[in-house]
């Protein structure tokens, strides 16, 4: 009997103009047919491991076992519609027919049940009518914000009776009745509720995802969905003219002559660029993308896809061609959202009326003549900071050696156990020989440094505070100085919730303050390339300690905080940035009050307290002016049972 629905279904989505299954349907029988082992009427669903997601799977997630890359266990349970009997395997029962309100409780939407108990709905949807209810579920309404959840259980006769009822179409529509890019009018004020139906038998509502669909009531049908659905009242254009976070794409938008598209009836997915992956471009980049039209319209159109792309109908890579003609690949990771392969959008799943808008961290580049040509004068910089002037095979490269770069640069070698690199590039197998030269293949592109540690934290402008600090412990020459320093910066925000009172009593203390700001440096320029991965690298401190780094999906860890931002190149080093204070985890604090200090900064570690400690005086001789410094040799913890690397 499986096998017939499977196959009357396949049959039926090929008639034109014939179809009463759905892909969604579709995906439904094949779970049946894959749960006919387990008794009649149960489904076979796929659950990534680690959440609470479980999908109806497509063949090709089922036999790989997984769904985003991340493993999915094998679970069974009633398909919709049906129920167990005690004694008895599989689901032999037909679930009871009830109207919409009862039929919140068959399918543990108790919440929603709830909520329009205490509204004015429960009475409207137990009696005459043929209704449409989307209905989130309990999780769903567990991820509302609690102040909003909360506004709208203090006004339930408007506020939640209102977005209840945009939860509701006046009229039965099932899973084959909700056609991709459809839209139909709620009962809020006739507000509209844009449906997507995808091919992978994912059907979305204001991109919520269909979780349990066609529970059919005498009143109508119930569709739980995995979120509560919000109004959506603006387009694309209104969204990029209200966010404050994407004025940079919106310049673009109104000066290539696309924005009025995309305030118009339309099905776009657009990947839209915050201001700051923006800011992350190249000056020179910057300057020919905004200064040609040609160009802005041309990077423009490869963020945008002619089709309504949801997170959560995304459950593997696939290619889509952008406006602009060149193709992108959506996918995802876990949970995580991913372009071309990368993680990179920052909010997902921004519903408008023509289509949906997820923003990212990064500015999307196309291989199209009109935005390749953008790039002759920094293409040609590139290629000279790449070439070499005289041949070097990688047997000849040595820690510490500069390399004279075709453009003039000299660029510094470093050498490490696993790894040898150019600047913050380091290399991969496949270098090759030739008569007049060699090449040697990187992990990406060399950036060359141009200024010192001091200038470059200067510019940013985020590191006011640490620098302040360094020049109040005299220890800003450090920053300054010739030398191979690595350095783990503090930004401002480390420094949140301290008063004036705290920082002088910070900076009273001139030993405690020279000890906790040179435990953030270390000798010798150590770039994520360089670490091993999957154990722990300990650095020396210049304070001493050891700081523990991790490279993890090429990004650092160190004391297990996270390294936002890393192998930003200097001059005289390289820096990592960090978002709070590092501190050696074996190191005491003697007095209360800086106790209690160190307790605003110190976050991720519980700082000892040992009555009567004082902290060592530093000598500054590794400061130039103050004199010669002779790193000391490194430590070894002959108690650890961690492979551990020591620099």
């Amino acid at each position: 009997m499986e096998l017939l629905l499977a196959a009357s279904c396949l049959l039926l989505l090929s008639a034109l103009d014939m179809v009463d299954c759905s892909a969604y349907d579709k995906i439904v029988a094949h779970s049946r047919i894959r749960a006919k082992n387990q008794g009649p009427n149960m489904c076979a669903l796929q659950q990534v491991m680690g959440t609470e997601k479980k999908y109806f799977s497509t063949c090709r997630n089922w036999y790989k076992g997984s769904i985003c890359g991340k493993k999915a266990t094998v679970l069974y349970q009633c398909c919709p519609g049906y129920m167990p009997l005690e004694g008895v395997r599989g689901c032999p029962a037909v679930a009871p027919i009830d109207h919409v309100y009862g039929t919140l409780g068959l399918v543990n939407a108790k919440i929603t049940q709830n909520y329009s108990s205490i509204s004015r709905l429960q009475e409207e949807i137990e009696g005459h009518g043929s209704f449409t209810m989307f209905a989130p579920s309990d999780d769903a309404w567990n991820l509302v914000d609690p102040s909003k959840r909360d506004a709208l259980v203090s006004n339930v006769n408007i506020e939640l009776y209102n977005a209840l009822h945009y939860h509701m179409v006046n009229k039965r529509l099932l899973t084959k009745d909700l056609k991709n890019d459809m839209s139909v009018k709620s009962m809020f004020n006739d507000h509209s509720l844009y449906i997507n139906h995808y091919s992978n038998g994912v059907v979305t509502v204001n991109c919520a995802r269909i979780i349990y669909g066609n529970q059919v009531a005498t009143n109508g049908v119930v569709h739980v969905v995995d979120r509560v659905i919000t109004a959506v009242g603006s387009s694309i254009k209104n969204v990029m003219e209200a966010e404050a976070d994407l004025t940079s794409l919106r310049a673009i938008a109104e000066t290539s002559g696309l924005m009025e598209k995309l305030g118009e009836p339309g099905h776009y997915t657009l990947f839209a660029p915050t201001n700051d992956a923006f800011e992350k471009l190249d000056k020179d980049v910057l300057e020919r993308i905004m200064s040609d039209p040609t160009i802005r319209q041309a990077l423009l159109k490869y963020h945008l896809v002619n089709s309504v792309q949801c997170s959560e109908a995304i459950m593997s890579g696939s290619v889509y061609e952008t406006m602009e003609g060149s193709n992108i690949e959506i996918g995802c990771d876990g949970q995580s959202l991913t372009v071309n392969g990368i993680k990179m959008v920052l909010r997902k799943d921004i519903v408008t009326t023509n289509g949906v808008i997820h923003m990212i961290d990064q500015v999307l580049m196309p291989d199209s003549d009109e935005v390749m040509s953008l790039d002759q004068r920094v293409l040609k910089l590139i290629l000279e900071n790449h070439i070499l002037k005289l041949k070097v095979t990688i047997n000849e490269l040595y820690n510490g050696q500069l390399l004279e770069t075709l453009g003039g640069k000299l660029l510094r070698v470093f050498i490490y156990r696993t790894a040898a690199c150019i600047e913050n590039a380091c290399m991969i197998r496949g270098s090759k020989e030739g008569s007049n030269g060699a090449l040697h293949l990187l992990q990406g592109l060399i950036k060359a440094a141009e200024s010192s540690i001091y200038e470059l934290l200067m510019s940013d402008g985020r590191f006011k505070i640490f620098l302040s600090l360094m020049e109040k412990a005299g220890l800003a020459d450090l920053l300054k100085q010739e030398g191979s320093y690595t350095v783990f910066a503090p930004t401002d925000e480390a420094f949140d919730g301290l008063t004036e009172e705290d920082i002088g009593l910070l900076t009273n203390d001139m030993n405690a303050l020279r000890a906790i700001l040179l435990y953030h440096f270390s000798n010798g320029i150590f770039i994520n390339g360089g670490l091993e991965g999957g154990v722990t690298n300990l650095l020396k401190s210049i304070q001493g300690k050891n700081l523990q780094l991790l490279s993890v999906n090429n990004s650092i860890r160190v004391n297990s905080i996270n390294v936002p931002e890393s192998d930003i190149m200097a001059s005289n080093g390289v820096v990592h940035v960090v978002k709070t204070m590092l501190y050696p985890g074996d190191l005491p604090v003697g007095r209360q009050d800086l106790l209690v200090l160190l307790q605003k900064l110190i976050k991720y570690l519980q700082v000892k307290y040992v009555a009567g400690y004082t902290y060592g005086e530093i000598p500054l001789t590794f400061i130039s002016k103050y004199g010669e410094y002779f790193p000391a040799g490194p430590l070894h913890d002959g108690n650890s049972t961690t492979k551990t690397n020591y620099y």
